[in-house]
């Protein structure tokens, strides 16, 4: 099952590593957003081996969009949940990424103005 999130950064927690009973070594790192919704909500994704990468350069504070799995173990008749993010985008405030300058009547071309036409064959 795959689902999105918006939130802010708010903790990256300490990277964890180990090695699996088949000799292969692992790498695992949590961190935490914040929605953004009328009642935020705290929630702690999980990111494994190559997608611990995904959060270098990301400061706290940061907007960012989670794309994940929802996946559930059990282990001696309790159940486990992780979010296992895959990807993480970071977000622009719509007046940044929006801005248009202002427009300036001598931005239009002459041959749209009105004035005598120039040498253009057309």
């Amino acid at each position: 099952m795959s689902m999105q999130v918006k939130g802010t950064l708010l903790q990256i927690l300490k990277m964890e590593t180990g090695v699996s009973k088949a000799g292969k070594e692992w790498k695992k790192q949590d961190f935490v957003i914040e929605t953004n919704e009328q009642f935020p909500k705290k929630v702690c994704f999980t990111l494994f081996n190559d997608k611990v990468n995904l959060l270098v350069g990301i400061p706290e504070g940061e907007e960012l969009e989670i794309s994940f799995d929802i996946e559930s173990r059990e282990f001696n008749n309790k159940w486990y949940h992780n979010l296992n993010a895959w990807k993480i985008e970071r977000t622009v405030h719509k007046t940044e990424s929006t801005f248009t300058p202002p427009f300036k009547e001598e931005d239009i071309p002459a041959e749209f103005s009105g004035e005598e036409p120039g040498d253009l064959p057309f």
